[in-house]
């Protein structure tokens, strides 16, 4: 997948002294996990809207879908996290941000 057909980006965070070539590599194996894990590209963009939404909601308005959504992306987060980090050892305090493309 390109930049340009990228419906939504990953970006690997604070962990200092990873060699670009690498840090590519680990972004790459996040976002395809996150894909396989909710669907593909779309589902990752449409998912990821619903869960930055939900921030600003109160609890008590949250439906039982949105919290359904909600752990669908938790799991599928930290199997991402799991696939990206795999073999590039411990970093305490490192993340991978998600970010929304543009719609198609």
């Amino acid at each position: 997948m390109t930049m340009q057909e990228a419906v939504f980006t990953v970006t690997l965070c604070d962990y200092p002294g990873l060699p670009d070539p690498e840090r590519s590599k680990a972004e790459a194996r996040y976002a395809r996990m996150l894909e396989r894990k909710l669907g593909g590209c779309e589902q990752v963009n449409e998912t990821l809207a619903l869960v930055q939404d939900l921030e600003d909601m109160p609890p008590e308005e949250i439906s039982d879908e949105a919290k359904q959504a909600f752990a669908r992306w938790m799991k599928a987060a930290r199997a991402a996290a799991e696939a990206g980090l795999q073999g590039l050892g411990e970093s305490e305090c490192c993340f991978f941000e998600v970010r929304r493309g543009p719609r198609h």
